[in-house]
């Protein structure tokens, strides 16, 4: 069995050493556990020492979770020489239940509406070079009742209607004096918290995030943390190249030149053109101005043409770095895609989708066990594919069970076998139930 407790004692500075013995033992149990993972399928595997009532114990306790995320990632995961990326991404969990704590309809894009739901928030720190995510903080979402009375908000009783032109006694008002929506302050809060936590060991200068928050308001909460945003606008965004003319005279001077066509852009800014199995790709870089952004963008955009029907379809990506090149910006914005893998083995495996916990604080530890899993499993990953070569999630969980088979056997032996044939059964095993097969056992002399 892998030794967890070893890997979590670098958790010592914020835990005691008595909840980290029920950690460890809490994730032996998800390593070799199978059916839901809630709290009782979690005391039915963790053995001794790891009864129902350790596990209520565990949850009912406060834990600095986004200290011990970084601790544990500082410690085992971190690498000198790599560059990392700061992304961002909220998940939904659905519940059928009440009283489960910031229950909520949120939006499923898997369901294509609103479910009751809770919902989390995730900052991850993205590998440009291991190509992973490694979560790092975590925070529930808890909706202001004003984000509710948004959400519940018609187009047309959203904004409501004023009579043509600009109102009487109205100033003019900067674009980067904006005032940032709960969502955004939150997610500031995050950020900031975060970066004071990491110091000057590691050095962020993007934050990737979806298309929600392609907006000037995100844009601007991003530079108030020193970092560039990377995102994605709409496709019908209302771009305009920067006028290069004459000045009129009089007035200010124009900023805005023509209006940007996405699928008629100047060959001038061509940067690339590429054709796989019919269909045509043609990248695009420019620097354009949004009537709604405080400032120029640097502006990726992708058209993709299918050669036999003659379809088009386009993505615009952007970035407040105006010196970012093309294709380290799609890279950038595609490897914030590793969150969602984050997300999907959370739910799978380690409990993001079956826990019970209805408290505040049940809540908030069982979401940030699942996702504190995937970085722990992601260190012992690391270890077995140096000595088996490819090893999935599912090799890691066979490996743990089968292994927690045998322990449980020998204990009802009247004698413990013989080392050899002892480390025979444990090889023999260990690999039922694995996707990539176990190294082949060494012929004896």
């Amino acid at each position: 069995m892998p030794d967890i407790i070893a890997l979590l004692l670098c958790l010592h500075p914020e835990m005691t050493m008595t909840t980290i013995r029920q950690f460890s033992r809490i994730a032996l149990a998800m390593l070799a556990m199978t059916g839901r993972v809630t709290m009782l399928g979690i005391s039915r595997w963790a053995g001794e020492g790891g009864s129902y009532r350790t596990l209520q114990r565990f949850f009912a306790t406060v834990l600095p979770w986004a200290a011990l995320f970084w601790l544990f990632f500082r410690t085992h995961l971190f690498q000198s020489d790599d560059v990392y990326l700061l992304g961002g991404d909220e998940t939904v969990v659905t519940k059928a239940g009440k009283h489960t704590h910031g229950l909520d309809r949120f939006f499923a894009s898997l369901y294509g509406k609103a479910l009751p739901s809770v919902a989390f928030f995730t900052l991850s720190l993205l590998s440009t070079q291991q190509r992973r995510s490694f979560p790092i903080a975590v925070e529930q979402v808890l909706r202001t009742p004003e984000e509710k009375a948004a959400a519940r908000a018609t187009p047309s009783t959203a904004t409501p209607k004023r009579k043509p032109g600009r109102p009487k006694g109205s100033t003019t008002k900067a674009k980067t004096r904006v005032e940032l929506t709960p969502e955004l302050r939150r997610i500031q809060s995050m950020v900031r918290q975060l970066l004071e936590r990491i110091g000057g060991l590691l050095e962020l200068t993007y934050l990737v995030l979806d298309g929600h928050f392609g907006t000037n308001c995100a844009l601007q909460m991003a530079q108030r943390c020193n970092l560039h945003l990377i995102s994605k606008l709409r496709s019908d965004a209302a771009l305009y190249l920067p006028y290069d003319g004459p000045y009129a005279g009089r007035g200010p001077r124009r900023i805005y030149g023509d209006r940007l066509k996405p699928r008629a852009i100047p060959e001038r800014y061509l940067r690339q053109t590429r054709v796989d199995d019919r269909i045509e790709t043609r990248t695009y870089q420019l620097t354009a101005r949004h009537t709604t952004f405080a400032q120029a963008l640097n502006v990726v955009v992708i058209v993709k043409t299918n050669l036999k029907t003659q379809a088009v379809a386009h993505v615009i990506l952007f970035s407040s770095d105006l010196a970012l090149l093309f294709d380290t910006l799609i890279d950038y914005y595609c490897l914030r895609f590793q969150l969602e893998f984050n997300f999907r083995d959370a739910k799978q495996y380690w409990g993001l989708e079956d826990f019970m916990n209805t408290s505040a604080r049940g809540v908030t530890n069982a979401a940030n066990l699942a996702l504190f899993m995937v970085n722990l499993v992601e260190r012992l990953l690391q270890d077995l594919r140096h000595h088996q070569g490819a090893v999935s999630v599912l090799d890691l969980k066979a490996y743990c069970r089968g292994a927690k088979y045998v322990e449980e056997t020998i204990k009802l032996l009247p004698e413990r076998p013989e080392p050899v044939l002892l480390e025979r059964i444990v090889s023999k095993v260990v690999g039922i139930g694995r996707i990539h097969a176990t190294p082949a056992d060494p012929v004896p002399a």
